[in-house]
């Protein structure tokens, strides 16, 4: 198939567009700026453009059947009014843009692949969420929704939209993954907050495998949870990190209060969590490989 990633020069994107290329597929990346962008994997064509902004990228990714919509700035920094702005119109204008040419292939195949995250379920505790539960009702929750809300329009134009809700992604090149291991070799890594907050997370290889499976799935439609099928407390995941790495824990846990101060309203998200299972992956027979957080972490941090 012919595909077009947007967001396809970030941690997520990079890996993804290699598998996809690697298994045959005609793979085109929007890149903000191709003079310093980084290279892409052989095979691939980069087209330059912003995606927030309308321009003749949209003409080119009208000419692929498959479009996978990954950009989106990111939510791990401190929140304030620029930043939440950023945060929104990244995931909103992006999306808007995308089924803006899409409505360009009414009546030819199209399938959208449209990301959130698992923060769209908001915060529930030990509660185990699928992808039959509602959105919840803090900020980042609610432009979760909206982000999914832009993305459905494209059905209107006769796409097959699917939603993929993202868990904390784990890989070898960048993402969460990366800083957690710094802190870690430094002696520095320890539970956050109380510690029992659920962590759903997904390895890399998994993640890619997912949009191969999705792809050849064509019944499949509206939300997925891409998470691996066993989320971790985090007081958990600091015990396992630790032990893969052979670093003991000798700072004490960092108080719930002392992360707000330093993070602001961004520091809900990782105090709170959410217990998101993949159940719709499940129940379509799709296999994880990573099931297991240490076998994942074993995995990526094999040297």
């Amino acid at each position: 198939m012919r595909v077009f990633i947007t967001g396809g020069m970030g941690f997520v994107g990079r890996n993804l567009t290699r598998v996809l290329s690697a298994n045959g597929h005609e793979v085109t990346v929007l890149d903000r700026s191709i003079q310093k962008g980084r290279p892409v994997a052989e095979g691939v064509s980069r087209v330059e453009g912003d995606s927030t902004q309308s321009g003749p990228w949209q003409e080119e990714l009208a000419e692929h059947n498959v479009v996978i919509n990954l950009a989106g700035a990111s939510i791990f920094q401190r929140w304030n009014s620029e930043t939440k702005k950023a945060i929104r119109d990244s995931r909103i204008l992006t999306t808007r843009n995308v089924v803006e040419a899409l409505a360009t292939r009414k009546g030819k195949e199209t399938h959208f692949f449209s990301t959130d995250a698992v923060g769209y379920y908001g915060f529930h505790g030990d509660e185990v969420l699928d992808e039959n539960n509602p959105p919840g009702t803090d900020w980042l929750a609610q432009v979760g929704a909206e982000w999914e809300a832009e993305a459905l329009k494209a059905r209107d134009h006769g796409a097959r939209v699917v939603i993929t809700r993202f868990g904390l992604v784990m890989g070898r090149n960048g993402g969460v993954l990366g800083q957690l291991v710094s802190l870690f070799k430094r002696y520095l890594g320890t539970r956050l907050g109380g510690g029992n907050q659920w962590f759903s997370w997904i390895h890399e290889q998994d993640l890619a495998n997912i949009f191969l499976f999705l792809l050849e799935r064509k019944d499949i439609e509206g939300p997925v949870n891409c998470t691996a099928p066993n989320p971790v407390r985090n007081k958990e995941l600091t015990r396992i990190l630790a032990d893969v790495l052979g670093k003991p824990v000798i700072m004490p846990f960092a108080p719930g209060f002392a992360l707000r101060l330093i993070l602001g309203e961004f520091a809900n998200i990782i105090i709170e969590g959410q217990r998101v299972v993949p159940k719709r992956l499940l129940d379509s027979g799709f296999e994880f490989k990573f099931p297991a957080l240490k076998e994942a972490l074993q995995h990526l941090l094999a040297s």
